[in-house]
């Protein structure tokens, strides 16, 4: 009688997982902009996760991004290594809620405006969606590179001009 029941509990629960796997398999599909079969997004979480196997994935491999993608890319890695390569993973994330225009529009932007970073793109991305300005405060990225630019006194050039002066004479 006991072991009937634990049967068909385990059945029951066999069922119950496959609907759930089903329902969630269904609203995955309704719910991603990007169609699941021409676009490897399904994939990205587990690269995030793995993140060196960015580079040997094979479902990657034949995906066609617009080249500002690999200009984001590998400005990323280039100024925070293997953090940048989970963040340029994270912006490709974005295409499991936004559209690749959209992306694409927000990838171009950050760009021009030298905001190389997952937050900078997914800030101009909900901007464009909601219509509304972008607004960037540069002091929540400390990992950005600062750019101090002082005003030039006559001293300076003076200093130059005695060098020069210094190096005729000997």
């Amino acid at each position: 009688m006991r072991n009937d029941i634990n049967q068909a509990n385990e059945s029951r629960s066999r069922e119950t997982v496959r609907e759930l796997v089903k329902r969630l398999s269904g609203n995955y599909r309704n719910r991603c902009p990007v169609n699941p079969k021409s676009a490897p997004v399904h994939y990205l979480p587990l690269i995030e996760q793995k993140i060196n196997s960015l580079d040997q994935a094979a479902p990657l491999q034949g995906w066609n991004l617009p080249e500002e993608f690999a200009t984001l890319r590998r400005l990323m890695e280039a100024r925070m290594n293997k953090h940048g390569r989970r963040e340029y993973v994270q912006v490709l994330r974005l295409m499991e809620t936004f559209e690749l225009s959209d992306l694409h529009a927000a990838v171009k932007q950050a760009l021009q405006l030298g905001a190389i970073g997952f937050d900078a793109v997914k800030h101009l991305i909900l901007c464009r969606v909601e219509r509304r300005p972008p607004r960037l405060d540069l002091s929540i990225y400390p990992y950005l590179p600062r750019a101090t630019v002082e005003t030039t006194s006559a001293k300076s050039y003076m200093r130059l001009l005695d060098g020069v002066e210094g190096e005729e004479a000997a």
